[in-house]
């Protein structure tokens, strides 16, 4: 009778130390889980994951980045030559330079007084800036090359994108990194944009894209 009572005294510690093990690592469970909270359930209690910011603006960053050109495409040759790797160092912006005015199609490349704001006494004995001046002097636009063009037959514009929370480099590349704009990433096919749209969940029919 003695050995018995032992051996259910035994029992008992050992069904209270594994309970309290039990409970002391949910706790530690919880803790370590910052974005779980708890809710209200009628047989219990619930977690719930707490909504990821969608951004001050409340528009979703789209979830895809274009990817790199498998072939080389070399910079185009400028009127005068630029270097966004130099001039983000300083700390500009895409939206610096480059507004989207309505329509909303095309991105703008920046009016020449807007270079000569800063370069009336930066840089102003180089060549490349003299020419600008020149430019400026006579309110004549610079013929700029465009890098990236859409194929015949495809409506697109910037401002759609821009509104769907699709940042600059997502479809660009690292451009801060380029001393000569390049074609570096293949936004221009169909294969980046299809894909793009289907892992942000937008239309893919044909007439998206191309209208009759």
């Amino acid at each position: 009778m003695l050995s018995r009572n032992r051996s259910l005294m035994l029992l008992s510690s050992m069904l209270i130390t594994t309970a309290l093990l039990f409970f002391s690592t949910c706790g530690s469970a919880q803790q370590a889980d910052p974005d779980s909270v708890k809710t209200p359930a009628t047989s219990g209690r619930a977690t719930a994951s707490k909504p990821k910011s969608a951004g001050p603006s409340g528009v979703r960053a789209a979830k895809f980045k274009v990817p790199d050109n498998l072939s080389p495409h070399p910079a185009p040759e400028q009127p005068i030559p630029y270097s966004h790797k130099q001039h983000l160092a300083f700390g500009l912006q895409c939206k610096d330079c480059h507004t989207n005015p309505e329509p909303g199609k095309l991105m703008t490349f920046p009016e020449t007084a807007k270079c000569m704001q800063c370069h009336v006494t930066i840089a102003k004995e180089k060549p490349a800036i003299q020419k600008l001046a020149t430019f400026s002097a006579s309110k004549k636009e610079i013929p700029w090359v465009r890098v990236y063009k859409v194929l015949p037959g495809v409506s697109w514009d910037h401002r759609a994108h821009l509104t769907a929370g699709v940042k600059c480099e997502a479809c660009h590349g690292d451009v801060a990194q380029l001393s000569a704009m390049s074609e570096v990433t293949s936004v221009v096919t169909m294969y980046s944009c299809l894909t793009c749209h289907e892992m942000n969940h937008a239309k893919t029919a044909c007439e998206t894209c191309h209208q009759r």
